[in-house]
């Protein structure tokens, strides 16, 4: 991975992270995001199999700290270009997650669902949100997958503005290399 500056918010911006999916923010929370041997750096592109199976997140920060985080995870390049509003696509939800920790230790609310975008570069973003108290966000996953708002759903359950993100990007992969 790249020593970007994790409180930078400029990838972000670049990527169109900030402004399709989240407001402007200040990153005040480090975390990592791993498919195996594989660091996510914003922008970095991931293959479709090689993100199959849920990654390893890990929140950094102190075991003993109270603070507990909300990780969504979303494909907003997945709605047709003829949507009328825009939506994403949720891949993943899962809150409760204890600061110095990582997110097998929260509650999943939405089961993980790997990358497949059927034509063209998808973003996928991860949006770290930290919570005001335990069980604050809603442990029923959202009616739909395909119309899902990350900026609704953090003010539906009073998360406020993210406090890290991370994206990469991915494509469909030919019958061929999804064997390497």
């Amino acid at each position: 991975m790249a020593n970007a500056n994790p409180r930078s918010v400029d990838p972000l911006v670049v990527g169109k992270v900030i402004g399709d999916v989240l407001d402007m923010f200040v990153p005040v929370v480090e975390f990592t995001v791993d498919y195996g041997s594989k660091k996510i750096a914003n922008g970095v592109e991931i293959t479709p199999s090689s993100a199959a199976q849920k990654p390893s997140v890990h929140i950094n920060g102190s075991p003993a700290s109270p603070n507990l985080y909300t990780l969504i995870m979303v494909d907003p390049d997945a709605p047709s270009p003829s949507e009328p509003t825009f939506r994403e696509w949720l891949h993943w939800v899962v809150t409760d997650i204890p600061e110095g920790s990582d997110a097998s230790k929260g509650r999943e609310v939405a089961e993980y669902i790997g990358p497949s975008p059927p034509t063209g570069i998808h973003r996928y973003v991860f949006a770290l949100f930290r919570q005001r108290e335990a069980m604050q966000v809603a442990q029923k996953p959202p009616e739909s997958r395909g119309n899902f708002r990350t900026r609704q759903f953090a003010a539906a359950n009073g998360l406020g503005l993210p406090v890290a993100a991370l994206y990469f990007n991915s494509q469909k992969q030919s019958a061929t290399n999804k064997k390497r």
